[in-house]
């Protein structure tokens, strides 16, 4: 079945012991190729674009399962280019009915405003709404002369907000109704089995070994232009994104002129300077060693002889 898409110089990979296994196993298998292509650097046009359509189908049977189509928007970090590939991925899979609930959803849910988008991502719909049967304002309250109620507020603007809670509790309430249609529709068309079986009547299906499979990356890695580059911007956004005892050991391993290889355990009964402190133990070029930090500065430290290597302090380590 074909998607409408050009054919891909890449094939869809998948391990042995996959590929003639259950359908979550195939489809999993398709998902750790993925993941370790994205993991040595391949970007998207350098992945087959099958293999990312079933990725992002199965991605979103996940999270809808998990917490509905609110779920699914709230881990999609840019939804149009995933949308995309889940829409591809229905279509070339067969699954035409769960496509055509994937449209109502997300057009239902692109409707909704920004405030109604929030209450049904934060699963904020389950309050009150008896007062939504009595859209014109009527209710308990008493009008004074003025038309007025009691509250000073008036009956048009009163009938005018509890209309509109109204519309927005029952926008809501369509999105939780196409959540239960989803579940319910998995009886009669079940994504993972067509998702299984449109991976392995894939054209060209490249069928590997684990150890064929890291020569295969390896190969397809050692074809990308601008790899230096690729791996100086992953490596700058590791960093920003590592938690302060790692780029404390890295600064320390700078000043002592060693390379870190691995942080190994953090130990909270360490014992310094007559102290029981944090101690995290990592390993460099040199062998092994042990930050502790004390008021501020930062030590590292031979756990053999209790030298001091490096030492640095905080204000050094934030530069």
């Amino acid at each position: 079945m074909s998607t409408g898409q050009p054919a891909s110089k890449h094939p869809v990979v998948l391990t042995i012991d996959s590929a003639a296994a259950a359908n979550e196993d195939v489809v999993d298998s398709n998902v750790t190729v993925v993941n370790a292509m994205y993991a040595e650097l391949l970007d998207a046009p350098e992945i087959a674009p099958n293999a990312l359509r079933s990725y992002y189908v199965d991605f979103y049977l996940t999270q809808a399962l998990a917490g509905g189509f609110a779920q699914y928007v709230f881990t999609v970090p840019e939804r149009e280019e995933i949308d995309a590939y889940v829409r591809e991925g229905l279509e070339g899979m067969g699954a035409t009915a769960h496509l055509a609930l994937f449209n109502r959803t997300a057009a239902a849910f692109d409707a909704l405003s920004e405030d109604d988008a929030d209450a049904y991502l934060d699963g904020d719909t389950d309050g009150d709404t008896e007062h939504f049967d009595d859209v014109d304002g009527g209710g308990d309250s008493t009008d004074d002369a003025d038309g007025t109620d009691d509250d000073g507020g008036s009956d048009g603007d009163g009938g005018s907000a509890t209309a509109e809670a109204a519309r927005s509790a029952e926008a809501v309430r369509e999105l939780e109704g196409l959540d239960d249609d989803f579940e319910s529709l998995l009886e009669t068309e079940d994504i993972l089995a067509l998702n299984a079986a449109w991976l392995r009547s894939q054209e060209g299906l490249l069928v590997l070994a684990d150890e064929q499979l890291e020569l295969h990356i390896a190969e397809r890695v050692a074809q990308i232009p601008n790899l230096a580059e690729r791996q100086a911007e992953a490596a700058e956004e590791a960093l920003e994104n590592a938690p302060e005892f790692e780029l404390i050991i890295r600064e320390l391993c700078d000043v002592a002129g060693h390379e870190l290889q691995k942080i190994t355990m953090g130990d909270p009964n360490y014992e310094h300077n007559g102290e029981t402190v944090l101690a995290w133990h990592f390993t460099t070029d040199h062998g092994d060693f042990i930050m502790v930090e004390d008021d501020d500065e930062a030590y590292m430290i031979s756990p053999s002889t209790k030298e001091i290597v490096a030492a640095v302090e905080f204000e050094e380590a934030d530069a």
